[in-house]
């Protein structure tokens, strides 16, 4: 309506009064808006008050040309900000129109741009760090899509910020061309249509265009500032004033440095005094508080730990017992990791409780409370997990740093690592440089999270050394009270506790999961009335759970497997042999090095082609076999032939072990 329909000149300074205000108000809230996220209206916004003060000013235009007085704002800015000089407007309005254009608008425009780009660079990294957050328990999935709609925001945002800027570039340019065709629009309606002198039309139309140009400008320039801003502001847990204050003030020797150079040059010849001592003598004074302030922090610190030494540590039976005990889990932090375990929401503490619900969910074992405690006998940034008081895994997790994944990572400064749990090649780079690395495609994680991805991949390998009696009989107790025949059949009667113990803790040990428990023990109490053999009941255990073992290997309902020549497997049933440990495959060391090799070959051909396939074998051949390939091809899975025809999938032979006797002439 402000484009074609007159208004009166009251309303015109009301709206003018509003659109500063408006511009006001934008600048603030990005100023104190902790990240930009936090204003995703404002690309919205910005284009909404660029479209409202262009129709002010053809407004404007309209009362200035058609009555020759536009309202008493546009009538103060030209008579009164500038003292109803001509020059003088003419070259405030200049000196705007150049801070708005090539200073603020350039900048912002420049920003935005790069922004965009490096969000949109850093988009699948970001996906990846929050996809290894939740495969590692550390999140929840509803974490984890709110991660990735704020991941989507961000750069939505941005693309938007990148496109609005450009209005605000227009805008300028529209301002100048507007002054300039409502000089020579008003001079020409003066002396043409009102007869008026050259000179008193100039002064006169010339006055209220600068009033006009100056009404839109100073608005303008609010948003073009708020642009700048909103696109430079980084994310953070308070304000930009709150910020700025506490890192400007963060050295009290650059204040100090700073206040002694005003007083000297109060001391040049011919500079004013006051003004240097005035902010000279203010600096000084606020260095000097922020050193009584540390002083007092320091003795504070000092007290609290001649507190904390004197005080002798409790020698009673309780507490220890309490220290003699050994823990099931445990993670010992070096003294500089300590901080991980802060107590707020996202911390160390706060995320093995996820990972412990995770495992629980997924194996359907409850792991034990992790105990975490500090070691001065650990060097800096070191971290150790032990089972049972037993160490098996360490790692670092250097303060202040994260850790980039990649193949791209020579440019950036760093400590070269290997992640503990893929053994993948990483660079521990500092935290800053976190956007940078992202960029190069790289995948960046926390330090916590490298540390509870390492327990878990522990707790996992562990978990039957983790599951105890006591668990056991509580799991039990579970299934009674939802089938309670199954349970009754089974225990006493057929098999102790301490024998289902030891079948649920080969079943773990093999990565098995126990959580459909009611179906393990009807297997065990068909197998038990025929043998109590731990290693038979095992194996009737998984063939009952035939589809599940099956399913974490398939890629599109199609299985994989490398499959054991007719004849070698022939030659390995004959050689079986019962033993201690359970049953063990008689052969030479030759021509044991000959299948161990054979079999990495045909699984190395698989995996170039990016597959993950798993060794299939006779049942009475599958727990030996184990036992003999596992440990030289890194858990290798290996099932039956029962085992996987159980599941309705497609199988596909990617390769076959043989030994040298075993291949055709």
């Amino acid at each position: 309506m402000l484009l074609v329909v007159p208004i009166p000149a009251f309303l015109l300074d009301l709206l003018i009064v509003v659109n500063i205000l408006f511009a006001l108000v934008i600048l603030l809230t990005t100023m104190f808006a902790r990240k930009p996220l936090d204003f995703s209206v404002f690309p919205s916004l910005l284009l909404i008050a660029t479209l409202f003060r262009l129709g002010l000013n053809v407004a404007s235009t309209r009362l200035v040309l058609g009555q020759g007085y536009a309202g008493e704002v546009i009538h103060a800015f030209g008579s009164v900000a500038v003292g109803g000089s001509i020059i003088i407007g003419a070259v405030v309005f200049l000196i705007l129109v150049v801070i708005q254009f090539i200073v603020v608008t350039k900048g912002a425009e420049r920003v935005a741009e790069v922004g965009a780009r490096f969000t949109l660079d850093a988009m699948p990294g970001k996906q990846m760090a929050i996809d290894a957050d939740l495969n590692a328990g550390l999140i929840t999935e509803e974490e984890a899509r709110q991660r990735r709609r704020e991941v989507s925001a961000e750069a939505d945002f941005y693309g938007a910020m990148d496109g609005a800027s450009k209005f605000v570039k227009g805008d300028a340019i529209a301002g100048i061309v507007i002054v300039l065709v409502n000089i020579v629009g008003g001079i020409a309606m003066g002396v043409l249509m009102q007869g008026m002198p050259v000179v008193e039309a100039v002064n006169r139309y010339t006055l209220l265009t600068i009033g006009d140009g100056l009404t839109a400008q100073i608005p303008a320039l609010l948003m073009a500032v708020s642009t700048g801003m909103i696109v430079t502001r980084s994310n953070s847990d308070s304000e930009l004033g709150r910020d700025a204050g506490a890192q400007l003030t963060q050295s009290r020797l650059a204040l100090t440095i700073t206040g002694v150079a005003a007083i000297l040059m109060a001391l040049i010849p011919g500079m004013p005094i006051i003004p240097f001592l005035l902010v000279g003598g203010t600096l000084l004074v606020a260095a000097w508080r922020m050193k009584k302030a540390e002083d007092a922090k320091t003795a504070a610190d000092a007290q609290a730990a001649a507190v904390e030494q004197q005080t002798a540590p409790s020698d009673s039976p309780e507490e220890l017992m309490e220290q003699m005990r050994v823990h099931a889990l445990e993670v010992q932090l070096a003294p500089d990791l300590v901080d991980l375990v802060s107590g707020v929401s996202d911390d160390l503490l706060a995320r093995v409780k996820s990972l412990r619900r995770r495992i629980a969910m997924e194996y359907g074992v409850v792991v034990p409370p992790v105990r975490t405690r500090d070691s001065v006998d650990l060097p800096p940034s070191t971290y150790v997990i032990r089972v049972a008081g037993v160490e098996t895994g360490r790692g670092i997790a250097p303060a202040g740093k994260v850790l980039a994944l990649g193949d791209m990572l020579d440019g950036l400064p760093g400590t070269p690592t290997i992640e503990p749990v893929f053994q993948l090649a990483g660079k521990w780079i500092p935290a800053e440089l976190r956007h940078s690395a992202e960029i190069t495609g790289a995948t960046v994680i926390d330090r916590g999270s490298v540390l509870v991805t390492h327990l878990s991949a522990v707790i996992t390998d562990h978990a039957g050394r983790l599951l105890s009696r006591e668990d056991v009989r509580v799991l039990t107790e579970g299934v009674k009270r939802v089938s309670p025949a199954v349970v009754e059949e089974l225990i006493p009667g057929l098999m102790t506790l301490a024998e289902v113990h030891r079948v649920l803790q080969g079943l773990l040990a093999e990565k098995v999961p126990i959580n459909d428990l009611p179906r393990i023990y009807e297997a065990l109490t068909l197998r038990a009335k025929v043998s109590t053999d731990p290693e038979g009941l095992i194996e009737a255990a998984r063939s009952a759970l035939g589809p599940v073992l099956v399913a974490p290997h398939l890629d599109e309902r199609t299985l994989r497997v490398v499959m054991i020549d007719p004849v070698l497997e022939q030659s390995m049933l004959e050689g079986l042999r019962p033993s201690e440990v359970g049953t063990q495959i008689l052969m030479t060391p030759e021509r044991m090095t000959q299948v161990v090799e054979s079999l990495r070959q045909a699984v190395q051909n698989a995996e170039v082609r990016g597959w993950s396939p798993v060794l299939v074998c006779a049942p009475a051949l599958r727990p030996a076999v184990r036992r003999l390939v596992a440990p030289q091809t890194n858990g290798l899975p290996v099932l039956s032939y029962q085992e996987v025809t159980s599941a309705d999938v497609t199988i596909e032979t990617v390769g076959v072990v043989r030994a040298l006797d075993s291949i055709p002439a």
